[in-house]
């Protein structure tokens, strides 16, 4: 392929990740916003977020065996032309049921962006050097769409309206079909594609279903019967996916790679990844403008230097991976990831800004490392013809994981939030205290006859945001661990490259 054809390739494939990727850090800013408009609760803005991460984590698996099975720019072009429909849905949406429509076609559509971005990178660049390079530019453009999502939130958010941060999907889209139609050559491997409706269809059940469970946990309480019943479908569900899992000839998602340690733990860590580093972002908007009561632009421009940080490492990367190697880069990611988050549990509402930017910097370094490392380690255990199936398999892992980060740290800091407000408004003497900490917790609707409501729920929240960053914390420190011990057996998985 000619090195012009190659770059404008590398633009139109990074510029569809960047709008996949852009929907995910622009749309937490807009929170608040969307919930005053929308008169919607906490878990509705939680499914604001997980209806996009629930269809993008329950069809990647499908998503790069299609690629492999029709062609891997067929289906990259109609992953950027459903993105854009769904984009311009939500950006028509007068109400929350049209919204969630539209981010759901939205996650169909990343579900075909991004792991055929790496399988296009991977086709396109099949010198080991270029190809760190190409996935390093590729990190890179998800840590710059990052940075530009906060702060082109907050600007929309503040000069415009809420829905103005999805229309801004359709001018990138068409200039990616652009790119990409004149730059991608169509590749295929059916013999290699994985076919496995039922499989599908399961992982669409107990994904769904957990979503669904964790969320009402945070709204209604763990021993709820919405949350039990929820949470009783996802185990049988996922239950039956690995029964079928085990027994088809192409299977969706090939339980027998995962018998060689550094395979597993390398897809674990991209689990961890979308859990902690992913998912961070939705507590980070809330804690900036519901604990320290900053505006949407400020938020954004406040979350700024994370992204910063994590595009200069996803861009210095390549040259970083022949001097230290594949492992070292990796477990020091996911190490400074959960430095980072552990740090994260001091924070309330009077912290001073020079300490939670310093942390959100190493945040972003560590982010900026793991996210090409994991991508390239796994990558490397997978002939070239079965790159999609590879791509789809991590990407399923790192998304599942927001998912399941957004719902069970989002109903941890929920419960936690409220028992802390409800103590606060019974030792005030206020009747109701639970139902009053409830309403203020999840549906911002603040108890009047309390002194200082706003600032007890300021501190509430603080309390419930150091319990999911703790957790978060934890994983990815126990991903590095595992990473380290896999490291030391020389398994494929984590060589270099």
């Amino acid at each position: 392929m000619h090195a012009s054809r190659r770059h404008a390739l590398l633009v139109a494939v990074n510029l569809g990740s960047f709008v996949a990727t852009l929907d995910i850090s622009i749309v937490n800013v807009a929170l608040p916003a969307m919930q005053a408009a929308l008169r919607t609760d906490m878990a509705g803005l939680q499914w604001v977020v997980d209806a996009y991460a629930l269809c993008l984590s329950a069809f990647i698996l499908s998503a790069g065996p299609l690629g492999d099975r029709y062609g891997r720019k067929r289906s990259w072009l109609a992953g950027v032309l459903l993105f854009v429909a769904g984009s311009a849905m939500c950006g028509l949406a007068g109400g929350l049921p049209m919204l969630l429509a539209g981010r759901a076609v939205q996650g169909v559509a990343g579900a075909l962006l991004i792991p055929g971005a790496l399988s296009l990178l991977t086709q396109a660049f099949p010198d080991p050097r270029e190809r760190a390079q190409a996935i390093g530019i590729w990190a890179s453009s998800n840590a710059t769409a990052l940075i530009a999502g906060p702060v082109l939130g907050g600007v929309l958010v503040a000069h415009f309206s809420w829905q103005s941060i999805f229309l801004i999907n359709l001018p990138l889209g068409a200039l990616a079909v652009a790119l990409g139609m004149w730059s991608i050559r169509e590749s295929a491997h059916p013999e290699h594609a994985a076919f496995d409706p039922l499989g599908q269809a399961l992982s669409v059940v107990w994904l769904g279903a957990l979503a669904y469970g964790l969320i009402a946990a945070g709204e209604h309480g763990w021993d709820s019967r919405p949350a039990g019943l929820a949470l009783a479908l996802a185990a049988a569900g996922l239950a039956a996916f690995v029964t079928v899992e085990l027994r088809a000839r192409r299977p969706v998602l090939p339980l027998g790679l995962f018998r060689d340690r550094g395979y597993a733990v390398t897809n674990f860590a991209s689990f961890v990844l979308g859990f902690s580093g992913y998912s961070s972002l939705f507590f980070f908007s809330l804690y900036l403008q519901q604990v320290q009561g900053l505006s949407p632009l400020a938020a954004g421009s406040q979350l700024a230097p994370q992204f910063i940080a994590s595009g200069i490492a996803s861009t210095v990367f390549g040259k970083l991976n022949p001097r230290f190697g594949l492992p070292r880069l990796m477990i020091a990611g996911y190490a400074l990831i959960g430095a980072a988050m552990l740090g994260m549990t001091g924070l309330d509402a009077h912290t001073p800004y020079a300490l939670t930017c310093a942390l959100m910097v190493l945040l972003g370094v560590g982010s900026g490392l793991a996210l090409p490392a994991t991508s390239m380690a796994v990558m490397a255990t997978v002939p070239r013809e079965r790159s999609g199936m590879a791509s789809a398999t991590m990407n399923a892992l790192r998304q599942s994981g927001m998912t399941i980060g957004i719902a069970l740290l989002g109903a941890l800091m929920s419960a936690r939030a409220v028992d802390a407000l409800n103590g606060a408004l019974a030792r005030q003497g206020l009747p109701d205290a639970l139902a009053l900490a409830r309403a203020a917790v999840l549906r911002h609707e603040l108890p009047l006859a309390a002194g200082d409501a706003r600032a007890l729920l300021a501190d509430a929240l603080a309390g419930g945001f150091s319990l999911a960053m703790a957790v978060a914390g934890a994983a990815s420190l126990a991903a590095a661990a595992m990473l380290a011990l896999a490291a030391r057996g020389e398994k494929p998985a984590l060589r270099a490259a």
